[in-house]
């Protein structure tokens, strides 16, 4: 496995995970039960789960009026954007 792929790799499970962390803590703070933390939901979109992130304020209507989660989700995925297209770039490899 090459760098890209390995990286591709990361992407689709850290997003799957920031995506159930979303579900999961929606449904948390529908019952009254102990919660995720915003700190951690932003260090999971953070980590390369922007798009699981995004698609879980969507989906489940999670953090969508928390400015911090607003601003934030979308930087964490034009930083990924970036480091995606630097390691093409330096190992001259395509997507």
């Amino acid at each position: 496995m090459d760098l890209i792929q390995g990286i591709g790799l990361w992407l689709v499970v850290i997003n799957l995970v920031t995506l159930a962390l979303y579900g999961l803590d929606k449904k948390r703070a529908k019952s009254g039960q102990w919660r995720i933390s915003e700190q951690t939901l932003l260090l999971a979109a953070f980590a390369g789960g922007g798009a699981g992130a995004l698609t879980g304020m969507e989906l489940f209507r999670h953090k969508t009026r928390k400015p911090a989660f607003r601003i934030l989700v979308p930087v964490s995925i034009g930083l990924w954007v970036v480091i995606l297209a630097v390691a093409v770039w330096k190992t001259g490899g395509t997507l």
